[in-house]
């Protein structure tokens, strides 16, 4: 298994089975990003929430390549409007794919996309954990640090947002880290505004010698 950041908090999983995942596709917006829209050919698109820097440009990457769109159910039903496949989940609910497991946990953060300068209420957030190939790998979306983290633990690589100002800062989220028991740790959400500028080496430092990993969008993990 291959994964890979790309900005903000968008992540590629690609599986030894030949299949590629794609969560919280925010590009055509996103300066940190290192896609291109014309490139990308996922069999899943896998979303945390519905604000506009994670639901990004998924109608049009689907569109495109047919995947299925994987997200809380109130975002799932707005998706399929578009005539695009699409699996909807709840906080709690796991279902097996072909690549593997996938849970919907908890996150403390609000969920709505705006369109046409219209923002409609899209259900709860969530944070994600994958059970691919013997590994248990963990993408928080947005969220705030809360105690009952430790029932994800184990887990192998997490991706935890360090932004501060929308969801954990860097002291909740090296909390988090230990909380849930995280071998890896990838810092994300952070730098793409003003608002969440923070020194992700500052986040690494603060973690057990070997746990935080620090990547530039692009850079390949090997699990």
């Amino acid at each position: 298994m291959i994964l890979s950041w790309h900005g903000h908090s968008c992540v590629q999983i690609h599986c030894a089975n030949g299949e590629s995942i794609l969560i919280d596709p925010f590009i055509t917006d996103n300066p940190d990003s290192d896609l291109n829209l014309n490139e990308l050919n996922p069999d899943y698109i896998v979303l945390t929430h519905a604000h506009n820097d994670h639901f990004g440009d998924t109608l049009e990457i689907a569109k495109k390549s047919n995947a299925l769109v994987i997200a809380m159910v109130e975002l799932a039903d707005f998706i399929e409007l578009h005539d695009l496949r699409t699996h909807g989940m709840n906080i709690g609910g796991s279902y097996k794919f072909s690549f593997g497991n996938l849970k919907f946990v908890p996150a403390l953060h609000s969920s709505s996309l705006t369109i046409n300068n219209q923002t409609l209420a899209m259900g709860l957030a969530a944070g994600l954990v994958f059970e691919i190939e013997g590994k248990r790998i963990y993408h928080a979306g947005d969220t705030a640090f809360y105690s009952d983290m430790k029932e994800l633990a184990p887990i192998d690589l997490a991706f935890v947002p360090i932004g501060d100002n929308f969801t954990m800062g860097i002291d909740d989220a090296v909390k988090a880290s230990q909380t849930i028991q995280a071998k890896n740790v990838v810092p994300i959400h952070y730098n793409t505004f003003p608002v969440i500028q923070q020194n992700p080496q500052t986040f690494i430092d603060r973690l057990d010698p070997g746990q935080g990993l620090l990547v530039n969008a692009g850079d390949k993990i090997e699990y």
